[in-house]
């Protein structure tokens, strides 16, 4: 959730997003940031001194999955996260 928001903050240059968490399932949740920024989103190698760059790449390796749903008035960027004991199969 803060890596979404703080992209959303960082990069929508906007006063007002939309945050959404939504019951996949009994052991998955989805989370999504709605924005007015038509930027597009996207992961990229942030380099070892690089002060930011991470945040995609931080929920690509913690959430089940994230993507972007383009919107006609902005996006939502959404990430689905499993309970580890569902993804262990305990």
């Amino acid at each position: 959730m803060t890596e979404l928001m703080a992209n959303a903050a960082q990069h929508a240059h906007l006063d007002l997003v939309r945050v959404t968490v939504t019951r996949r399932g009994p052991d998955r949740v989805r989370i999504a940031v709605v924005d007015r920024s038509r930027t597009m989103p996207r992961l990229r190698t942030a380099e070892d001194s690089d002060e930011h760059g991470r945040g995609l790449t931080l929920i690509d390796a913690l959430c089940t999955g994230w993507d972007v749903d383009p919107l006609r008035w902005g996006k939502r960027v959404w990430a689905e996260v499993t309970a580890p004991e569902a993804m262990s199969g305990e």
